[in-house]
Parts: structure tokens; sequence; C-alpha cells
């Protein structure tokens, strides 16, 4: 199971937000590409970025932070989520080093649009579930829908997502620690690997999540934890590998 050091881009710089709430942000570093080398030589083996300004303004905004950071570890794979609503930014993130591109918003109001986007990009499309109180988030988190976020995630069973980052908003930033069981009940929803989002806290979360990898929980999102140092990612990405094995 990876350990996955988030970057959240919020005017150019490393922030991180309480419950997606924009003006309830903390700023960790104005060097997001440092940042970005400092998880690798940690030992990250993937990277989660995320347009804050983007998710908001529904198109990327913080496109020169990304790409200084594609281009400080080119061999660290990265997936990008924030403001993804047409192809020709999907291909634009592709085609600039991105691994894999999170779409949040428009998998809900356009589920077709990931449809066609993993038939036109095969295993590089991931679909971001941002819940609160079990139904699904938007915009930002602005917007809650009616829509169950396991309901969504059955939606894209046959799609070809190659996975989806599950975020518990009321549990974001608050390190309350991970909610272990909406995960689990987004894993058995459907077939699709889920990555873990919100409120890990320290290596406790990440061993409660492993504990469920045979269910289909692949990853674990963290970025407070790691700032604040309640969680060290090289001792919690070796505590992971062990338990693996373990297993």
């Amino acid at each position: 199971m990876l350990v996955i050091p988030a970057i959240d881009l919020k005017d150019g710089q490393c922030v991180r937000l309480r419950r997606g709430l924009m003006e309830d942000s903390t700023v960790f570093s104005d060097d997001p590409a440092g940042t970005a080398v400092g998880w690798a030589e940690q030992g990250a083996r993937r990277l989660h970025l995320v347009d804050l300004n983007g998710a908001f303004e529904g198109e990327p905004v913080n496109g020169a932070a990304i790409e200084a950071i594609v281009d400080a570890v080119p061999d660290l794979p990265v997936q990008i989520g924030g403001g993804i609503r047409d192809m020709a930014t999907i291909e634009r993130y592709l085609k600039r080093g991105v691994q894999w591109v999170i779409i949040g918003t428009a998998a809900v109001k356009d589920p077709d649009f990931v449809r066609a986007a993993c038939r036109a990009y095969p295993g590089r499309i991931v679909v971001g579930i941002d819940a609160k109180s079990g139904r699904v988030a938007t915009d930002g988190w602005a917007e809650v829908s009616e829509m169950q976020a396991t309901a969504l995630a059955r939606e894209f069973e046959a799609a070809g997502v190659s996975a989806i980052v599950y975020t518990d908003i009321d549990r974001d930033g608050m390190m309350q620690g991970v909610n272990v069981e909406a995960t689990r009940e987004m894993a058995r929803a459907s077939s699709i690997p889920i990555i873990a989002s919100g409120g890990i806290t320290n290596a406790e979360d990440i061993k409660a999540l492993a504990a469920h990898a045979s269910e289909g929980i692949i990853g674990a999102i963290t970025g407070r934890a790691i700032y604040e140092g309640t969680l060290d990612l090289a001792s919690a990405q070796r505590m992971a590998d062990d338990l693996m094995v373990g297993r």
C-alpha cells in the first residue's frame, strides 16, 4: 500500500485546508518544487497534487507551480486534480509529464466525460470522490449533491477508471484520524481500487487502512500529518510494506 504525500496548491504556495475551506488554510511552503524534492528524498513513490484555485474556478490556475514540480521530480509519478473539466486539460497535463489526472466535479456533472477520457487515455484517469456525510461534494467542496459516494463509485465500475481517490471532507485537515469504515464501504461498492484521503494523522491510521488492503484499499494520501511531523513518511511506507509482506 502506498503512502502518498499531498501538495495542495493555493496561489502558488503549498497549503493545507481544514474541511476544504479556502479561508481556513495554513501555508507550509512557498516552494512547491522544493517540497516535492523533499518527499522524493524520503522515499515517496507517488505524489498527489491539487490545484485548489483550479477546483473553485473550474480550470487550472497553478500551472507554473505544477510544471516546476514535475520538472523537479521527473522520476516520481504524479497525480493531479483540481479544475480538470475537459479533454484539452487532460491532454496538456499528460503531455507535460503528469502520470494520472483526477476528475472530480466533472465526474458528477458529466459522467460520460469520464468514460470518454478513460477510452482516450486508458490507465491514466482517476476519479476523485469527495464526500460530506456520505454525499458527494463538488466545485471545490462548495456544493454538496444528493448523490451517495458509493453510488457514484458503482457508476464507473466498467468505465476503466484506474483508481478512486476517496476523501472524507469532515476529516480532511482536521488531524482526527481516517474514516476507515467509510473507506471500506467505498472499496466494497465497486472493484475500482481506492486511495484514502482525509484525516490521516499518524502511523496507526496507515496500519488501520493496510489491514483492509485486500478489500481494495491501495493507498493513503497524507498532507498535514507529514508537514506537522505526526507521521514520518519514510517509516510509514516501510511499515506499510512490512504489513503487506506479512499478510
